[in-house]
């Protein structure tokens, strides 16, 4: 009888689990499926033994991080005191401070700190929003913005071709710029224009902290310099693998190329220690909640300019089949906005500015997310619209030699493609300005005018160049709208190899050269339109029609944000960064 009535007994506990209109009984059985045995406590006597366990287990980290504390506290101190009229103080403090702060959050919890700025914040900013009438709101935010820009850009004295006209019309190429992408927007009343007005305004205030404030300039000159010292680093293995005279050649195979390799691995590295997740969640964060964002949409905007456009949509890769139409289209528009960090040495090397290069790649964040939200408006539910996250990486390095190696390794796929890419490309336009060439000399255009795909660009893209506030002098005008043109159908390396070693340009006046540096600093040309659809293709295939219907729009739209900073470039450029400019010309200094 007990086997029958273990059967009747499992028929009931089934029949009340499918009976939908018994909820109480279906909680109740529910409950005792899946109630198990409490494991027994463990004794009072042995929680203080587990206590001991844990503190003997952390305390090597406790005593590493007191030490690191220690020596940074002293050398700060020393120099302070030693090299405080003769030697810039501002980057050893802040250096001092990211340390100190990054080790005290292992140990105390950043909540509290967070509660008190939010009650600040509620008590301060959101008390004044919610005296004014809520549809007065968006259009007084947009004033101010408005007027902080035109301010902030004509308060400065005239300096050289640096005038007032010439910044009014970077302002109208400004205003052109957005007004077309609202002109073009997939949905003229989905747009949100907290995020547009957000990142317009974050990118200006990061502009004016660069070119405009003697802290802003020696913070980016002090990365600059950073970024400049590896090439000396690389150069080292250069020498040993070939000759003390190999550098010197300054051959774009011996000189470029191996600080790529050696950048690449680096930023594993520090991918393996964890410090650049920090930064890019911290960054992320930011504007996540500043410019209400998703989370997916924040995370890759945050970590283009560091790690690159294919692998900033690696971090979300658990999100990207799920990603709506509007955050396919906003990933794709941050990759083409921005350079990455692997390339950015070698322009550093080619003699192109490293502030220039820095400051745009951190003002390419909020105006990719602004011009983004403009051009393709987010109409559906995201999945990530309440938290960031960045994922951890599921292939990790055993150790920090592990994430070393694999990362030489990657630095060296990614200078072959580099390679490969630049040698078939300049190849090809080889070709085709042979073919104009011959075509053109039937119609007398030779000597001075031969028909080249680089004048026919030029002269396509003269418009840009005026609205960018280029200096009508000279000829800079057509000459930096074929820079522009290189950029967008060859690539920004080739371009940039032209502004600098091209004698063509080196009569570029400092204002000319300032605004197509900005302009060409992005990823946005044809070449890239591959990359990123075979990237977000290969992530998520079901996904391969949305990318590829969404690239080209995602291309232009990447352009026009990176023309955007060059706008904002043209008016707060000042005396000092033009006078950094003709030292770049005259090659004195490329810092």
């Amino acid at each position: 009888m007990e086997p029958l009535a273990e059967a009747e007994s499992s028929r009931r506990n089934a029949n009340v689990l499918s009976n939908p209109t018994q909820p109480s009984q279906v909680n109740e059985k529910v409950q005792q499926l899946h109630t198990v045995e409490a494991p027994p406590s463990h004794s009072s006597n042995e929680e203080p033994v587990i206590e001991h366990q844990k503190f003997r287990s952390k305390w090597p980290k406790i005593l590493l991080h007191v030490v690191i504390v220690l020596l940074f506290t002293g050398w700060w101190i020393t120099g302070l005191v030693l090299h405080r009229h003769d030697l810039n103080w501002r980057v050893p403090l802040l250096l001092w401070l990211c340390v100190c702060l990054r080790i005290l959050t292992f140990y105390v919890p950043v909540t509290p700190l967070m509660r008190v700025l939010r009650w600040i914040w509620k008590q301060s900013a959101v008390r004044i929003r919610d005296l004014l009438p809520e549809k007065a709101r968006l259009p007084i935010a947009a004033l101010i913005t408005i007027i902080v820009i035109v301010v902030g850009a004509m308060a400065s004295p005239e300096a050289l071709d640096n005038t007032r006209a010439n910044r009014a019309v970077s302002l109208f190429g400004l205003a052109v710029f957005l007004a077309g992408l609202t002109a073009t927007s997939r949905n003229r009343k989905a747009i949100r224009w907290h995020t547009v007005i957000m990142g317009m305004l974050v990118q200006f205030l990061v502009a004016l902290f660069v070119l405009r404030t003697k802290a802003g300039f020696d913070i980016f000159n002090f990365i600059s310099e950073l970024c400049r010292s590896l090439l000396g680093f690389a150069n080292k293995g250069v020498v040993f693998l070939t000759s003390d005279k190999v550098p010197d050649l300054h051959w774009f195979l011996s000189s470029v190329l191996p600080a790529i390799v050696f950048f690449v691995a680096l930023v594993q590295l520090f991918y393996y220690w964890g410090i650049l997740q920090w930064f890019i969640g911290k960054f992320a964060v930011f504007f996540f909640w500043s410019m209400r964002v998703s989370g997916a949409e924040a995370v890759v905007a945050a970590a283009s300019p560091f790690i690159g456009q294919g692998e900033s949509a690696m971090l979300i890769k658990p999100f990207v089949q799920h990603l709506t139409k509007a955050e396919i289209h906003q990933i794709m528009a941050s990759g083409f906005a921005t350079i990455a960090g692997s390339v950015l040495v070698a322009y550093i090397n080619l003699g192109v500015s490293g502030q220039v290069l820095i400051s745009s790649c951190v003002m390419s964040i909020p105006a990719s997310l602004a011009v983004s939200k403009l051009r393709y408006p987010e109409t559906e539910e995201t999945l990530t619209a309440g938290n960031v996250t960045v994922p951890k990486d599921d292939d990790k390095a055993s150790n920090g030699l592990h994430a070393f190696a694999n990362g030489a390794w990657l630095g060296l796929k990614i200078a072959g493609m580099i390679l490969a890419t630049l040698l078939c490309i300049i190849a090809l336009v080889g070709l085709i300005d042979g073919l104009l060439t011959w075509f053109g000399h039937y119609i007398n255009l030779s000597g001075d005018y031969d028909l080249t795909l680089e004048l026919i660009l030029g002269y396509l893209f003269y418009p840009l160049a005026f609205l960018l506030g280029v200096p009508r002098q000279n000829g800079d005008l057509l000459k930096v709208a074929r820079l522009i043109g290189i950029k967008v159908v060859e690539n920004e390396f080739v371009a940039y190899t032209q502004l600098q070693q091209n004698p063509l340009y080196a009569s570029l006046s400092p204002r000319s050269r300032i605004i197509a540096t900005y302009s060409l600093c992005g990823f946005g040309n044809l070449g890239s339109l591959g990359t990123q659809i075979g990237v977000l293709s290969q992530i998520a295939p079901g996904r391969s029609g949305d990318v590829s219907r969404l690239a080209v729009s995602a291309l232009l739209t990447g352009i026009i944000s990176t023309l955007t900073s060059a706008s904002i470039a043209g008016l707060l450029v000042t005396e000092g960064a033009l006078v950094q400019g003709m030292s770049t010309i005259n090659g004195t200094s490329t810092a």
